[in-house]
């Protein structure tokens, strides 16, 4: 692994004391209910598989802390803090997202003509098992054509009507950047004209890799990297309309939405995790190194929006993962819905240094470098 684990204690976390972690209790208990009622989250490289984190996360469901002492006095019950520290010498690295609001209409029209797509019916999930011989292993989903696993087609393709036809279409939106967007943040909540909401997340992807628009337009001069923002790119795209397809489709990933009931409007969508995720407390990691239900605390001395100017110091928990979150040290901050979580996520960008909570009872071996 390019990366190794370094025991620290709660008192060496800067911030730690301020924090209040008291809001992730319901989310752990949502976690538990998950993993004994449906299924285990799958065990990242890390080797925390859901059954270490099971008992923790049992004791929290039967908790309601008083207050943030309470809170955080179970945290280090439960856990040993690590610092990820990469190999490489560099430090992790923070963005955000949210969940953004858009104006649809059920059927199209001259306006509302860019289509969010359910899961295609010949898309199939791909694991050791079945991924055929020299396939890219990040590629979690295929086409299944003629008996056959292929790879799906990429944005391009599918912009260019392949999908046409076969009754897919969730809703209509007026602009493309904005389907754009919200197949980056993964969820939205669409707003129909008679006042109705209706709720969208992830359900699946055509496997390419995640290839940011925003590095382009970098790299071809068009944006300057010191102010580069989801703003910036919007801008530019608004002034340069006749080249929306050439950059979009530069990123060949392409998003597929399943409808996300929640009860309660305050949470945010259902996402990887197949829980509710917790605005400012919920983070998107790498799956394939970390496994849902963890526990993290994050501090980011340069990241200080969030929190009236103080930098940011909080414990999280990975619920989610993303394309472009690839890295031990490697986080997506859910900022919350709307716009003005939207205007929290777009700036973010900053150096953090990642602890990961392992539950006490195997954190010997991560101790001794075996984990």
């Amino acid at each position: 692994m390019d990366f190794r684990l370094k025991p620290v204690a709660f008192s060496d976390l800067p911030g730690w004391t301020e924090d209040d972690p008291s809001a992730l209790f319901g989310a752990m208990a949502r976690c538990r209910d998950h993993i004994v009622a449906t299924k285990p989250y799958r065990t990242g490289l890390l080797g925390v598989a859901a059954a270490d984190l099971l008992p923790a996360l049992n004791a929290a469901a039967g908790t309601t802390p008083s207050g943030p002492s309470q809170a955080r006095a179970f945290f280090e019950d439960w856990f040993q803090p690590f610092l990820i520290e990469n190999r490489q010498g560099e430090r992790g690295f923070v963005t955000a997202y949210y969940e953004p609001e858009v104006e649809v209409r059920g059927k199209p029209d001259a306006d509302f003509r860019y289509p969010f797509y359910r899961r295609p019916d010949d898309m199939v999930d791909m694991d050791d098992a079945n991924r055929p011989a020299g396939f890219d292993p990040y590629f979690a989903f295929g086409r299944m054509r003629e008996g056959k696993i292929e790879e799906y087609p990429d944005r391009q393709a599918i912009d260019q009507g392949l999908l046409d036809g076969r009754n897919l279409e969730i809703a209509y939106a007026r602009s493309k950047v904005d389907v754009f967007f919200i197949h980056v943040q993964g969820a939205a909540r669409l707003l129909y004209p008679d006042g109705s909401v209706r709720r969208i997340t992830y359900a699946a992807k055509t496997g390419h890799r995640f290839s940011p628009i925003g590095k382009l337009l970098i790299e071809r001069g068009e944006i300057d990297p010191a102010t580069v923002s989801m703003g910036s790119i919007r801008s530019w795209l608004a002034r340069n309309p006749d080249r929306i397809d050439e950059i979009l489709w530069h990123n060949r990933s392409y998003i597929f939405f399943r409808d996300a009931q929640v009860d309660d409007a305050e949470l945010g969508p259902v996402a990887a995790a197949k829980v509710p995720i917790v605005a400012g407390r919920s983070l998107a990691v790498d799956r394939l190194i970390h496994t849902f239900g963890t526990p993290f605390f994050i501090r980011s001395d340069s990241l200080t929006h969030m929190d009236g100017g103080m930098p940011f110091a909080r414990t999280m928990l990975a619920l989610d993962t993303g394309s472009a979150i690839v890295g031990a040290a490697r986080g997506d901050i859910f900022t919350g819905s709307g716009d003005a979580a939207g205007e929290l996520a777009g700036n973010v960008r900053d150096a953090a240094d990642f602890h990961i909570f392992v539950p006490r009872s195997i954190a010997e071996r991560f101790r001794h470098g075996e984990g």
